[in-house]
């Protein structure tokens, strides 16, 4: 039967026709093309080259400073010393991130409302990342460690079978 919008051509598949334009598929709108938001890229703290840490500190510093003193955020949610608090810092610098990019000029406009709700909802996960210790200056905490935990024989015996049953 021909439908009302059969040009009589022979289509192939949709997912052909996609696969044919060479999208990247983490990326298949090719927003990339236009340049990434400036904010987007996120800091690994743990693989920071030590000549890019002086200013990656720097530029979380002021944002923290900046958030906290904005949202009134009271020390025992983030303390003086949050820089100590490497479960704080990743919040930190994840949120800070977002913002910078939820304030970007190549956002669509949602991006303030966005990273507010983000903020709003991340209030949780800081009060999870510090434990509310240091209000009379820091205090180290005990970090857990894997030294001599593991059974080096044990582990090697473990991941020479896939444990898919």
């Amino acid at each position: 039967m021909k439908g009302e919008y059969d040009d009589g051509e022979d289509w192939g598949a949709v997912e052909d026709l996609v696969d044919g334009l060479g999208l990247d598929p983490f990326d298949p709108f090719g927003r990339q093309s236009a340049g990434a938001a400036t904010g987007s890229r996120p800091v690994r703290w743990r693989d920071l080259a030590p000549e890019n840490a002086a200013t990656e500190w720097a530029a979380l510093r002021d944002w923290v400073q900046w958030v906290t003193t904005r949202f009134d955020i009271p020390v025992t949610v983030i303390p003086n010393c949050w820089w100590r608090h490497p479960a704080l810092v990743d919040e930190l610098s994840a949120l800070h991130v977002a913002w910078r990019t939820a304030y970007d000029p190549q956002d669509s406009g949602l991006g303030p409302l966005m990273w507010l709700e983000r903020w709003h909802a991340a209030r949780t996960r800081l009060r999870a990342a510090y434990s509310g210790s240091c209000s009379n200056g820091h205090k180290d905490i005990k970090r857990r460690s894997w030294d001599d935990v593991t059974d080096q024989g044990e582990w090697d015996a473990w991941v020479k079978d896939t444990h898919g049953q």
